[in-house]
This record gives structure tokens, C-alpha cells and sequence, in this order.
């Protein structure tokens, strides 16, 4: 039994560690392939955000490597300085991407809808989660560690919602840039592999967290 409580700690470590090398190395490769149009990320972020009628979102820089999102309560897309500035086959897949978030939002698209609800009890439930297991561990109390375990379980079921949210954005991404003529077609296998590699990471989190509650479970468990 110990060694399959150590391979469920490494398993998820192995799957975090490869998709992440997985996107630098995608994203290193690509960032240094200029796209022919010669557009930054924030030049193809404005172009998206202005054809769709959301001239009110505005484009910021931020200085954290890959730290790229949308907040729908600014209404602020941020793209990191690599992004923002450079005009590579990265930096527009990566911006598109999240323009893809802002017509989500824009179209009410059904899972982002959810996911955004989800949010705040996910958040909740995931703190907590941790201070209920653990009482329920020490005191060997079976149920009230199935609790918490419950309640971690509520971050896999975020996790679940966010695939469909993550590859939608991506699909929006790669439609738009081929449709906007912003790439040629010889650019488009290069923006998809992109936005593959950077989706990719999404279901590494999900199946490395789903082992993780497995491992807790089996511990809770064998505590009993």
C-alpha cells in the first residue's frame, strides 16, 4: 500500500511537471517564429475586442511570464510583456485565446456561466475542505473526513467545467484568426499547436488532482 500512496504522489507530480515543460517549450518554440502579418498580441487583442463591439474592454501589460487572463470584472484582458509586445505566432495565439474568454462572456456561453458561479463556493469549499479533513484524520472520524474530502472534490468538479471553457476560448481563438485573415494557412497548424499545448495543461490539473483526492481517500480510508 505505501508504494501506491508514493506513486499517487508522484504520478500527479510527473503529469504537472511534463505538461508544463510541454507549454514552455511549445511556447519558447513559437515565440520566436514572427507571424507574417506582423501583429502583437495587443495589436490582434485590440482588432478582436474593436470587430466585436467591445471597445470597452481595455488591454493592460503585466510582467508575469505566461501570467496572460481576462477579468470579466474589470473588463480588463492582460497580457504578459512578451505577449503584449512582440509579434510572434505565441503572442497572437495567446491573445486571441483570451479575447475568446471576453465573447464567452459576451454570448453567455453556458459553461463560463457555470464556471463563473462555481467560483466562489469552489473557493470556499476548498478551504475549508482541508481543515475538515484533517480534524476528521486526527480524530479518526471516518465520516467527517468523507466530508472534507467531498469538499476538495467540489476544486475536480471546477476543473471538469473549465475543459470546455479553456478549449471553446481556443476554438473562438483559432476561427476568428483565420476568418479575420490575421494568419496565413500555413500559420494555422502553428496557432494550433499552440493553443494545444497551453490547453493540454487544463487536463494535467484535472487528472493530477483527481489522483490526489484518490491518495487522500486511500489514506482516510485506511486510517478507518
Amino acid at each position: 500500500m505505501d508504494s501506491v500512496y508514493l506513486l499517487l504522489i508522484i504520478i500527479p507530480l510527473v503529469i504537472v511537471l511534463a505538461a508544463q515543460a510541454l507549454v514552455s517549450k511549445t511556447y519558447e518554440k513559437y515565440k520566436r517564429i514572427k507571424n507574417k502579418k506582423g501583429l502583437t498580441g495587443y495589436d490582434i487583442a485590440r482588432k478582436i475586442l474593436d470587430n466585436h463591439n467591445l471597445k470597452e474592454i481595455k488591454i493592460i501589460e503585466n510582467k508575469n511570464l505566461l501570467g496572460d487572463h481576462y477579468d470579466p470584472r474589470k473588463k480588463i484582458v492582460s497580457l504578459s510583456s512578451d505577449i503584449y509586445h512582440q509579434a510572434s505566432i505565441a503572442s497572437i495565439s495567446i491573445a486571441a485565446h483570451e479575447c475568446g474568454h471576453t465573447l464567452q462572456h459576451k454570448d453567455k456561453y453556458f459553461f463560463i456561466v457555470i464556471r463563473s458561479f462555481l467560483i466562489p463556493i469552489v473557493n470556499f469549499a476548498s478551504k475549508i475542505g482541508y481543515v475538515v479533513l484533517l480534524i476528521g484524520f486526527l480524530a479518526s472520524i471516518f465520516d467527517l473526513a468523507l466530508l472534507g474530502l467531498i469538499l476538495l472534490s467540489a476544486t475536480l468538479l471546477f476543473q471538469l467545467i473549465n475543459l470546455p471553457v479553456e478549449f471553446n476560448a481556443s476554438n473562438r481563438a483559432k476561427k476568428i484568426l483565420i476568418n479575420e485573415h490575421d494568419i496565413t494557412s500555413d500559420e494555422e497548424g502553428k496557432v494550433g499547436a499552440m493553443l494545444n499545448a497551453a490547453a493540454l495543461t487544463y487536463v494535467a490539473s484535472l487528472v493530477a488532482n483527481l489522483l490526489e483526492i484518490l491518495r487522500l481517500f486511500l489514506m482516510v480510508n485506511r486510517r478507518r
